[in-house]
């Protein structure tokens, strides 16, 4: 017997019109819009239905298709992505959907709006995608062939939440199990929320035990609808609250369903089915992950002197110059060896870098004579720990640093890079 038993529920002209579905419970109804069954499927892909389930095959062609926003800040923020990891899209004409990036000449890039890039990732009409987690995860529904390359891109940081009015029935209620024991809610008058979430909203009331639940879809600011009184709560991408509150609404505890950024995420079949696009993967995400793991954390040289380097005999005429550089990249330190000079550094808990300091005598000429005269040391250290480790360096002698940001940290091999790989099944 179908679960799909719609009967229409009148809504506002501002909202979808919406039919419930009832789920194996007969109290929870989830109210989807007649919209969310209508989709757009290429013929490209050949589908075909084994012991009922869908099996689709790729089809053939020499490029591998990656997805990209089309509009708006995450647009703007994924094309500044891949600039910054030397993979700048190239686009003829700004309203082209296609461009190309010259570093990956395999590489077809295709803007398209977030839930479509999904969408087309499940038809095989895409091969690799960026997108935020949400939209992953409201789209793709769990679906098998979809997997996460890389999970945190670091920017398009948002959560889904759910939202409810400061005053009225709900000015005292500030849990998802308060509101879950509101005697209000009952087959006949349930808690109405609107959304455009209508995957995840009722798997998450329904994993949660609010029973009595009823969803509209709508378009646009969700923020009014209670005000309007056509819905009760609201289920929507929150990043800094703020919108929220300008609207006499708050979030609850335990009322997150998902915390969401930006995601690469591919089709398995492609990953495994179309030439070139493993390898190309691959170079995406061990760009992605250098990038990402250099942001933040500095490059500290320090030159530290054996020897009280004013006793040097430079000439007068250059001195200004070299005091000026020395400034810079120079830290008045005594040792007796590179092995002291390390210790005296990994005595200090922020110097250690990434895998211990790298110590290399320097080597200069006096009175004839070669000498390692001082040492230079180069640490990684994060950006937020950058003024402790001065200090740390000052307390063990050091009183010149150079500071440089880091463009790229490559470990031997990345950990996604191994955990993709095991979730092929190679």
């Amino acid at each position: 017997m179908s679960l799909l038993q719609p009967y229409f529920q009148q809504c506002p002209s501002a909202f979808t019109p919406a039919f419930s579905i009832p789920s194996p419970s007969p109290s929870f109804f989830i109210s989807v819009s007649k919209r969310s069954f209508i989709s757009c499927c290429s013929s490209q892909s050949q589908t075909t239905v084994v012991n009922g389930k869908i099996d689709s095959k790729i089809v053939e062609r020499d490029e591998i298709r990656f997805g990209l926003p089309s509009k708006g800040r995450m647009a703007a923020d994924t094309l500044d992505l891949l600039k910054d990891c030397q993979l700048s899209v190239k686009q003829v004409n700004p309203r082209q959907y296609v461009a190309q990036i010259p570093q990956l000449s395999n590489v077809e890039v295709w803007f398209q709006r977030p839930k479509d890039i999904v969408r087309k990732l499940l038809s095989g009409d895409l091969d690799l995608g960026i997108v935020g987690l949400d939209t992953v995860s409201e789209y793709g529904q769990g679906n098998e062939d979809l997997i996460i390359v890389h999970d945190a891109l670091e920017y398009g940081d948002c959560r889904l939440s759910l939202a409810i009015p400061k005053y009225g029935i709900f000015e005292n209620v500030n849990s998802l199990k308060e509101l879950a024991q509101m005697t209000q809610w009952t087959v006949e008058k349930p808690l109405r929320v609107a959304t455009g979430f209508t995957y995840l909203g009722p798997k998450f009331m329904k994993e949660n035990g609010l029973k009595h639940v009823i969803f509209s879809t709508a378009d646009g600011a969700l923020e009014a609808a209670p005000a309007m009184g056509i819905a009760d709560a609201i289920l929507d991408l929150v990043s800094s609250g703020t919108t929220l509150k300008e609207n006499n609404l708050k979030e609850i505890e335990g009322g997150v369903v998902l915390e969401s950024q930006a995601v690469l995420v591919a089709s398995r079949k492609a990953l495994i089915q179309r030439k070139g696009a493993l390898d190309t993967t691959h170079e995406i995400l061990e760009r992605f992950e250098a990038h990402l793991r250099a942001l933040g954390q500095f490059t500290v040289q320090i030159f530290m002197i054996l020897i009280l380097w004013f006793s040097f005999p430079f000439p007068s005429c250059i001195l200004p110059v070299y005091m000026c550089f020395l400034w810079q990249v120079t830290a008045n330190m005594r040792g007796s060896s590179a092995e002291e000079v390390a210790e005296r550094v990994l005595s200090q808990p922020s110097l250690a870098g990434l895998q211990g300091p790298t110590v290399s005598p320097v080597f200069c000429k006096r009175d004839g004579k070669v000498a390692a005269d001082y040492y230079a040391i180069v640490i990684c250290v994060p950006k937020k720990a950058l003024y402790k480790s001065v200090r740390q360096l000052r307390a063990i002698g050091g009183s010149g640093v150079l500071i440089s940001p880091l463009t790229y940290i490559f470990d031997e091999e990345t950990p996604r890079w191994r955990e993709l790989l095991s979730k092929l099944g190679l």
